[in-house]
């Protein structure tokens, strides 16, 4: 008896990306068990950097980045070389801000002025999440000693824990009349989804020291595959999904080295 999932049963096409990540990584990893030569190293420590954010909107909202600090602890465990190719299964605990800032322009792409302060009205709010990303990590260079290049890929999941909204205006006197964009419900709507998930991905640099480890340089971007506010027909938001780019270094130390 043969058992399947056709592709065409996944009708989402945020389930469609993950099924075909998973089955793409499925595949990679049964090859290079067949193929490859066998490494089995530990590498745990830490990492840091600056985080930039944003949420697109639809319809879209004008805006700028919530920008901050990132950081958390790093794990990877690699397991194979393949030709030239070293390949790893690397994780991070970190803790992260996500968000967005309004920019509130009138037509003319000047700020509005809001008329009980007198001043130009400024929103922003920011969302902390727990994240998890799990990636497949590719390297090419120096194994032991030296520098090597890395691209990664996978997902990532976000566990809410605290938002905050900063804004110089009551929202029941906002200058709706003056601004070139009238989509106001984002700025006092509750968060409808706490759970987030997408796809992150990074390229970088490693020097690795045969005793002092490894020390890595990466650059990477997250796009949110879920909705923070409601998304039907009846809701106002079609999509409210984070973007994230981050700078970020990590140091590794080896635990198993084999």
């Amino acid at each position: 008896m043969k058992f399947y999932i056709p592709y065409t049963t996944f009708h989402n096409p945020t389930q469609r990306i993950i099924f075909s990540f998973l089955f793409l990584f499925g595949f990679f990893l049964a090859m290079q068990a067949q193929v490859g030569e066998h490494r089995n190293r530990l590498a745990i420590g830490a990492n840091g950097g600056y985080s930039i954010s944003s949420v697109r909107f639809t319809p879209e909202i004008p805006q700028g980045h919530i920008t901050g600090f990132t950081g958390g602890l790093s794990m990877r465990y690699t397991c194979e070389k393949y030709f030239k190719t070293i390949c790893s299964i690397y994780g991070e605990v970190n803790l992260n801000t996500m968000g967005w800032k309004e920019n509130i322009l009138d037509i003319n792409d000047q700020p509005v002025i809001n008329e009980q302060t007198g001043l130009e009205e400024k929103y922003s709010r920011s969302i902390k999440y727990i994240q998890v990303p799990i990636m497949a990590q590719l390297s090419w260079g120096k194994e032991i000693q030296g520098w090597s290049f890395f691209f990664r890929g996978g997902p990532q999941f976000g566990f809410y824990q605290s938002e905050s909204v900063t804004m110089n205006f009551d929202p029941e006197y906002r200058n709706i009349d003056a601004r070139a964009c009238k989509v106001v419900e984002q700025e006092t709507l509750p968060l409808k989804n706490k759970f987030d998930y997408g796809i992150t991905g990074g390229i970088g640099v490693e020097y690795s020291h045969h005793t002092a480890g490894h020390l890595l340089f990466e650059a990477r971007y997250y796009y949110g595959l879920g909705n923070i506010y409601a998304d039907s027909s009846a809701d106002t938001f079609g999509s409210s999904n984070h973007q994230n780019i981050q700078l970020k270094v990590s140091y590794l130390f080896d635990i198993i080295k084999k």
